[in-house]
């Protein structure tokens, strides 16, 4: 089994290993999904809830009723006795949960939020939801929730969603003519959003609409023992305001506040209240994103907060680096303390007491067996800090190479961009991908430069209206400054995806004197055809800013092309539509730039990745000049 095949078979590693964790309230019982199945187990002893497919589930406070989902199908079991009950509606179901006190299920259906089966709140029409997210929310705010109960479950917080003024893109198969296209609404940068509008429901269908301030964005949600709540954010993303929400008459109260003069970056699970109404933000200080407890910070300079992943009673769970390649769990609970020792990145939940750390339970000594299938190639991988900049790289080299071999082509393959990095201790899906073009003959090479998380806030912010030169120099600034006898500089070649296609595309074109060939997937061309939130928080208005848009877009400079380009894109994507790489194709047509375009019929933005990896192995050797394992 090879390392491609692996990727699809397995989900990139994902099938088989433990997620979705839920802690009761005594922490004794943990609640995973594993290979589509829902356990429990309670004092290290695994057991198996029910015997039925399950794609995602929810619990009530008590955790003594769980809501599940299959296909589109709703049914509950209670844990207790195993009783399983079905639960009747007429079409797909999603997002069901049962109130805190376990006696309703509420879910969407047709864009209707229902409560055991009673639409409670309709749209009123064929472009207007209640209780989901918009399409900005869930792609680039990371809010992926539409509706939130009260804890007596006598009412709910609940999302409008108003999609007319958003306008309408149609994705096609072109292999198939006689299938009507599907329509998306797609916010480009500088078009209309969504109108999003919250509102106080009870169980009898009355609502009381909620002051979100004339704010284009609503980042967050919920509602606790100290009212409901929610967060906002203005169009330009420099002002974040966190609400406090009367249920009675929907006015709002300003908690805390956020400026920032190019953006304020969200945290995910932020904001949120202790038992004790303790308001946790957070705000970047020192050149650091810290964790404000009331407004004052808790964590430290230079270690640079990640996420929130829980609140128990008045600890706080979260994670945060001050290496950015590794990531690390934190507990503040009046004094802070880093629960994970082990060099990775490490992520968890807790619960009455109870820490899930990976796969280990603290102070039960527990684990969640995993059956993940293990990786048919182990890494060669070196960590190091490279140039006056200290840009983390990761080099793959073949298991067979040794100095003696001489020097190997580069394949530099990175992500670059502001919505992950790839350079970490973890063995993520990826490494093995790059580990697979290693033992076909390369010196694999992989950069985090200025624009990526986890180095602080002015690391991110020097991509502010320019996303190729300061990400694009940091390529070439590493690959120089990388004193190795393996890398052989006269043969060098870029792959990426998403921004990564981007990065590789600005690269043969800006750069050909360094980079020799490059594959570019998915890559966005036209940054005035990339969604609002994500892209303005960038490079500003296109109306404001257009020579931002301008510098940062491919599709432009198409005539500069000199070097091997291979373009590949899914025709089903509608994250970076094809659009994009057949724009570019048609600028480098017109210019006269020969290049290659591999479509892939009926593939998203995530490609099946077998004989994917194996045609761009074949262009890259082609490209370069090489034979066989080198």
């Amino acid at each position: 089994m090879t390392i491609p095949a692996q990727l699809d078979r397995t989900r990139r590693f994902t099938l088989g290993a433990p997620s979705q964790i839920t802690i009761s309230p005594d922490g004794r019982t943990l609640f995973f999904l594993r290979s589509g199945r829902l356990w429990s187990m309670t004092d290290g002893r695994e057991h198996l809830v029910a015997d039925r497919d399950v794609d995602s589930y929810a619990a009530d406070e008590a955790c003594q009723v769980l809501a599940c989902t299959a296909g589109g199908r709703l049914w509950t079991v209670r844990p207790a006795d195993g009783l399983v009950r079905d639960i009747p509606a007429d079409g797909p179901v999603t997002d069901p949960r049962p109130d805190p006190t376990g006696r309703r299920i509420a879910y969407v259906r047709d864009g209707a939020l229902h409560v055991d089966g009673r639409p409670l709140a309709v749209p009123e029409g064929p472009e207007v939801t209640y209780g989901l997210p918009e399409d900005v929310a869930a792609g680039s705010i990371g809010r992926t929730r539409g509706y939130w109960w009260a804890p007596d479950g006598q009412a709910l917080l609940v999302a409008r969603v108003d999609n007319t003024p958003v306008q309408r893109w149609y994705i096609a198969d072109p292999a198939d003519p006689a299938r009507e296209p599907r329509v998306i609404r797609y916010p480009v940068a500088g078009t209309p959003n969504a109108e999003v509008s919250l509102w106080i429901t009870d169980l009898d269908g009355g609502r009381t609409p909620v002051d979100i301030r004339g704010m284009e964005y609503l980042t967050a949600a919920g509602w606790d023992a100290h009212g409901p709540y929610a967060a906002v954010q203005s169009r330009d993303q420099r002002h974040v305001q966190v609400l406090a929400v009367d249920p009675g008459t929907g006015a709002t109260e300003v908690l805390a506040e956020q400026h920032d003069e190019h953006w304020v970056r969200l945290v995910p699970g932020l904001p949120a209240r202790s038992t004790a109404g303790v308001l946790y933000t957070s705000a970047d200080l020192d050149d650091t994103r810290r964790l404000l407890a009331d407004g004052k910070p808790v964590t430290p300079p230079g270690l640079q907060l990640g996420e929130v992943v829980a609140v128990d009673g008045e600890a706080v769970l979260f994670t945060a680096c001050d290496d950015p390649t590794e990531t690390h769990l934190w507990l503040y609970d009046g004094e802070l303390r880093r629960l994970s020792d082990e060099p990775g990145v490490h992520t968890g939940t807790r619960r009455g007491g109870t820490t899930v750390l990976g796969r280990r339970v603290l102070g039960t000594d527990a684990e969640i067996a995993s059956h993940a299938e293990l990786p048919a190639l182990d890494l060669r991988m070196e960590l190091r800090s490279v140039g006056p900049r200290e840009l983390r790289t990761a080099l793959f080299l073949p298991s067979w190479h040794r100095p003696s071999d001489g020097p190997l082509p580069v394949l530099m393959d990175p992500y670059g961009g502001p919505a992950l990095r790839k350079v970490t201790t973890e063995p993520a899906w990826w490494t093995y991908v790059s580990q697979w073009f290693a033992e076909h003959g390369f010196a694999v090479l992989a950069v985090d430069g200025r624009g990526t998380p986890g180095r602080g806030p002015a690391w991110e912010r020097e991509i502010v209206g320019d996303l190729a030169g300061p990400v694009l120099a940091d390529q070439v600034e590493a690959l120089h400054a990388y004193d190795h006898p393996a890398l052989d500089l006269t043969r060098v070649a870029i792959r990426g995806w998403s921004f990564g296609g981007f990065l590789a595309a600005m690269a043969v074109l800006r750069r050909p004197d360094v980079f020799h060939a490059a594959i570019a997937g998915a890559p966005v061309t036209d940054q005035r055809m990339y969604d609002t939130h994500f892209r303005e928080r960038h490079l500003g208005h296109p109306a404001r800013n257009p020579e931002a848009y301008d510098r940062s877009s491919p599709l432009l400079e198409a005539a500069a092309l000199t070097r091997p380009l291979l373009l590949i894109h899914g025709l089903a994507d509608d994250n970076v539509v094809a659009a994009h790489t057949l724009r570019f194709s048609a600028a480098l047509l017109a210019a006269g730039r020969p290049h290659e375009v591999l479509p892939l019929p009926g593939a998203g933005h995530r490609a099946s990745q077998e004989h994917l990896l194996a045609h761009q192995l074949d262009f890259l050797r082609r490209a370069l000049g090489l034979t066989g394992r080198q």
